[in-house]
């Protein structure tokens, strides 16, 4: 009994320090930022930072850019002090004088942010926190710096090494199923019936990344229809009325549609990764499968053909075929990149530019952004990392001879 009655007095005695002072409830904002980062208490420091984001919580955007201003302009990196050590180090390059560098290079706001992160649910109110960061970034540009650095913490706190595959399925639970119908950014899921047409047969499958430190938030998902051959159709994807196909039967696994789930997590790459884990998930559950495939949009089409004055609503399919091909393999920004950003995505992911498909996708988006023009980028496994790096180093756009030659019919077709 003694042992227990020590741990409730020493919780009992931690209690006011964890609830926060009325001192504290009454302090200004940045009074507080300074004194959590002046904290060497651990329970002192999570009392503050959670009082600091519960305070963040109610806050107007007035205030919101308020906090912003202090975090970038008055915790920002002393240059006089980084000079004065990146002198030393180079008269004397010690670890000393090294640890001095790194210590002074890093801006206060960045401790304060990791302090900020110490409570529970804390990362993703962090993430909430950047997302009006980049809303009110476009009017407020010197803010800019402040999101450099949320950006280098995320990619931290979110690499790889801390991400979790999940499949997600007819039973998971509710509220993460939710999530996929109000998450997916490709081919909206209109109905709980029309949810269950993705996940529930047996040649559906659908995998979501999450964090430990925000398990039921998916950070991005990827819904895959394993199929025989590549599709050329989402409207055969996603009928109501299809047959199944038996997993052990299929020899094509076809990303149809990939969801970033975090707008705060914006500029933080998990694509990528994504792809190639659910691939070696896929090949040691159906190791028949060979070949991996999407069937992906082309959301600037459209604008690209209104803006080079190539439109022209009534071209044929061959016409159209013909004009999607030259954009993904010839439309460039200016610094040299694809203009397409799906195209830039997976040709970085080290696929190729297989076939493209008129028809493809004649829902209202569809016809839109890309005249119903749908493409098939394919993921060759042993040849990746050479198309990876053809993009990377010489931005070769990597394409089937079919593909090659609908290109090159562009100007016969005028």
């Amino acid at each position: 009994m003694s042992f227990f009655s020590d741990i409730l007095t020493s919780l009992f005695d931690r209690a006011p320090l964890l609830r926060g002072t009325m001192t504290d409830d009454d302090k200004p904002i940045d009074v507080l930022c300074r004194e959590l980062l002046s904290s060497r208490g651990e329970v002192s420091g999570m009392s503050l930072a959670q009082l600091v984001l519960d305070r963040y919580q109610s806050f107007d955007d007035t205030e919101k850019l308020a906090l912003f201003s202090l975090f970038a302009n008055e915790m920002d990196v002393s240059c006089d002090a980084v000079v004065a050590a990146l002198t030393a180090y180079r008269d004397k390059p010690t670890a000393a004088h090294y640890a001095a560098v790194t210590r002074v290079s890093e801006p206060p706001r960045l401790q304060l942010i990791r302090r900020l992160n110490q409570t529970q649910d804390a990362t993703a109110q962090l993430v909430a926190m950047r997302l009006d960061l980049l809303r009110l970034l476009p009017d407020h540009p010197d803010l800019a710096k402040l999101d450099i650095d949320f950006k280098n913490l995320f990619t931290t706190w979110f690499n790889r090494g801390f991400l979790v595959l999940r499949p997600i399925n007819w039973h998971s639970p509710a509220d993460i199923l939710e999530k996929i119908i109000s998450y997916e950014s490709v081919h909206a899921i209109h109905s709980w019936d029309d949810l269950r047409r993705r996940l529930q047969p047996e040649d559906r499958r659908c995998f979501a990344f999450f964090h430990p430190a925000m398990p039921d938030q998916p950070l991005i998902f990827v819904e895959v229809a394993l199929t025989r051959g590549a599709p050329n159709s989402v409207q055969h994807i996603l009928s109501e009325n299809r047959q199944s196909l038996a997993a052990t039967e299929a020899d094509t696994a076809t990303f149809y549609s990939i969801s970033n789930c975090q707008a705060g997590l914006a500029g933080i790459s998990f694509g990528n990764s994504l792809i190639k884990t659910v691939v070696q998930h896929l090949l040691r559950e159906l190791p028949q499968i060979k070949y991996f495939v999407t069937l992906s949009p082309i959301p600037g089409l459209v604008k690209w053909l209104h803006e080079t004055g190539q439109f022209d609503a009534e071209a044929d399919s061959q016409k159209k075929l013909a004009l999607a091909a030259h954009y993904l393999l010839h439309a460039k920004h200016k610094n040299g990149q694809p203009r397409d950003p799906v195209a830039r995505f997976h040709l970085n992911n080290g696929a190729f530019v297989e076939a493209v498909h008129a028809g493809a996708d004649v829902s209202a988006n569809g016809l839109a952004q890309s005249s119903g023009v749908m493409v098939n980028y394919r993921y060759d496994l042993p040849k990746i990392p050479a198309n990876h790096e053809a993009f990377a180093n010489q931005q070769s756009v990597v394409a089937s001879k079919a593909v090659k030659s609908l290109a090159a019919q562009l100007e016969a077709i005028d």
